[in-house]
Parts: C-alpha cells; structure tokens; sequence
C-alpha cells in the first residue's frame, strides 16, 4: 500500500470517529444535561429520553466500531 492510501484510509477512519463522538455529544450528553438543568416544575418524559438515547449511543458504537474496522483493514 502506498503512503497516499494509508494516509486515506486514516482519514475515512477518523471521520467515522469524529461522527461518533457528534453522536454521543448530541444524542446522550445534550439531553442529559437538559434533564439536569430543566425547571423542576416542567414535566420531563424520561422514557423518550432513554430510549432515544440508547439510539444514539448504538448509533455512536457503530460508527466507532467501523472507524476501527477500516483502520484493521490497512495491516
């Protein structure tokens, strides 16, 4: 492999992390520290906030696990 590929590949790899931390920053740490900071008399659904959390948590998983795939596939 050239030097141009390995340092392509990388990049495609990186971009997939970088996708999953936006992910786990948007979809899990936003909406828990909107639950921490909303007014106690507000009325906060916590099973929506779970459930759609649990999505991007996965959806974070897997966009990292395939950051991790496309860099094994450069050996």
């Amino acid at each position: 492999m050239s030097v141009v590929h390995n340092e392509q590949t990388k990049y495609i790899a990186n971009a997939f992390d970088r996708a999953s931390t936006s992910c786990l920053t948007v979809g899990v740490f936003a909406p828990i520290a909107a639950a921490i900071y909303t007014p106690m008399g507000s009325s906060a659904h916590v099973y929506p906030l779970v459930f759609f959390g649990v999505c991007w948590l996965f959806a974070a998983a897997i966009l990292h696990l395939s950051g991790k795939a496309i860099l094994r596939r450069m050996r």
